[in-house]
């Protein structure tokens, strides 16, 4: 995530800024009463009517963004982290064993809550003292619910952390909502993730999201080749903007301070669109700029045989075109709904109704689980794509629910990978400018590739073909061209860089790997 901080470039998680944000939205907060000026009052005008159109959509993307955590959040959520990093709950409860599970279950989940517990004396012992002493886990019902909707709310605001943790936590939690297990526990675990709509409309606040002023308060500011001065109006006018709302919408139910936090955490969900959405547009952009639609360029024919270099498909080039540009627009939308289908993983995995069975699914006991709110949210999503795309290659079978993917959480982590996918590749196009500046480099591009725009189109036209050529699978069901096999057939190219012939060309751009950093 990029963002200006008294105009020095800074990269940060949404987590850190709230962080490094605190000395000037307090700054901000002693100058509210203050009266704008005539300029800054025209500046903020200039940019209503092109705000409009973000108002409307913020409301209904509002219902899905989570709230960004506060300090004493921030605490809770080191808890949670630390009990579940020394918890071997899934190892314990998803075992091979006909009997007994409601045993198991309950002793993990009571093992879990005795460390957190503990953690909390640890780090705060008066205010564990006040909690424990002489008391059940029951009786700290909502504290054990505050601490778990944390975890769940950060890991959705940042989908690179608690990439090991996070499957523990919501399996325990949907084990804990079983009507058997909260007999025993005698507590349902499970409350509903806060959201920036749920806050507002519980206080009343709702016009926040229809102020035409909310696109700029909210807005992303980049660098991007922008003069300086631009970069500070931009600035200057987004915390203006905040002022305003802020001041006009606080009341004895909401204060400036919660108002603040939302438009906060609603710019969070717009650095996430950005990050993810922007490098498969550059990717499409690419697709688009250097191969034609319909006539393939020599050596750059992006047609693929099936038996040919492990392909399962047989496209000729204009087919395989639009086989390519269809996946990564789907991927798009995805991306672009990602807080929307998130939220809807987790109701469709926390239904006390919805129980699951495990199963050996050939990759060792999974959690299979039907979801229903999951499969209509993704069926509208491919519903679009085919609209915006035309016509459409290949099949469109959802794998949801079955041994492919076993439920909603498997399906969450999979479109997770995109852009650990998609990125690392643009990242290297864009090096390779820069590395031709080296005269040993460019000796040894000119000399194996043929220069730097043949590297690029060979980069791009391998991963086109081979990157979407139905592989990854030991049949045509499992991969092939289903929704989820595109993507199968994505990860298996990644497995095989290694072996292509312009792999010492990503290492010099600075790849390391797709799979990032599993440590928090």
């Amino acid at each position: 995530y990029q963002r200006r901080v008294r105009g020095s470039l800074v990269m940060e998680s949404p987590e850190q800024e709230n962080e490094q944000t605190t000395i000037t939205e307090k700054q901000s907060e002693d100058s509210d009463t203050m009266d704008e000026s005539s300029e800054e009052e025209e500046e903020i005008k200039l940019n209503e009517t092109d705000n409009l159109n973000d108002a409307k959509n913020v409301d209904e993307r509002a219902k899905y963004i989570p709230l960004r955590l506060t300090d004493n959040e921030r605490r809770l959520l080191r808890l949670v982290e630390a009990a579940l990093q020394v918890s071997d709950y899934t190892s314990k409860v998803d075992i091979a064993k006909w009997n007994g599970k409601t045993r198991r279950i309950t002793e993990q989940l009571k093992d879990i809550c005795a460390i957190v517990s503990g953690l909390l004396v640890a780090s705060d012992y008066k205010l564990g003292q006040e909690l424990l002493v002489n008391k059940k886990f029951k009786d700290n019902a909502s504290f054990f619910q505050d601490v778990f909707e944390v975890g769940r709310r950060h890991k959705i605001m940042n989908p690179e952390k608690m990439r090991t943790e996070y499957g523990k936590l919501v399996y325990l939690i949907q084990d804990a909502v079983s009507p058997e297990i909260v007999e025993i526990m005698e507590f349902n675990f499970k409350r509903p993730v806060r959201t920036v709509y749920g806050l507002l409309k519980s206080q009343g606040a709702l016009g926040v999201l229809s102020d035409p002023l909310v696109g700029t308060a909210t807005m992303e500011i980049i660098e991007a080749g922008k003069p300086r001065p631009q970069i500070q109006r931009e600035i200057k006018a987004k915390e203006n903007a905040v002022k305003i709302l802020a001041n006009k919408y606080q009341s004895d139910k909401i204060s400036k301070k919660e108002i603040r936090l939302c438009l906060r955490s609603i710019g969070d969900n717009n650095s996430f669109l950005r990050s993810n959405c922007d490098s498969l547009d550059a990717m499409i952009l690419l697709l688009k700029t250097l191969f034609d639609p319909e006539k393939p360029d020599g050596k750059f024919s992006l047609e693929i045989q099936s038996g040919v270099n492990g392909a399962r498909l047989s496209h000729r080039h204009s087919k395989q075109y639009s086989y390519v540009l269809q996946s990564l627009t789907l991927w798009r939308e995805i991306l672009n709904d990602m807080f929307k289908l998130w939220y809807l993983s987790e109701e469709d995995l926390l239904d006390e109704a919805n129980r699951y069975r495990l199963t050996n699914t050939g990759q060792g006991l999974n959690r299979v689980q039907g979801a229903p709110r999951v499969y209509r949210a993704i069926t509208g999503v491919l519903q679009t794509t085919q609209h915006k795309v035309g016509s459409w290659v290949g099949s469109s079978v959802i794998h949801l629910g079955d041994h492919n993917v076993p439920n909603a959480l498997m399906f969450i982590d999979k479109y997770t990978q995109v852009p650990r996918i998609i990125n690392p590749i643009i990242t290297c196009i864009q090096e390779i400018d820069r590395l031709v500046e080296d005269a040993g480099i460019k000796s040894y591009i000119d000399s194996c590739f043929g220069g730097k725009d043949d590297l690029k189109k060979t980069i791009l036209c391998d991963f086109f073909r081979y990157g979407f050529d139905g592989s990854g699978a030991d049949n045509f069901f499992d991969a092939g061209s289903c929704i989820d096999g595109r993507l199968t057939s994505a990860w298996n190219w990644c497995s095989k860089l290694n072996k292509k012939s312009f792999f010492y060309v990503f290492k010099l751009s600075g790849f390391i790997g797709f799979d990032g950093d599993f440590q928090k």
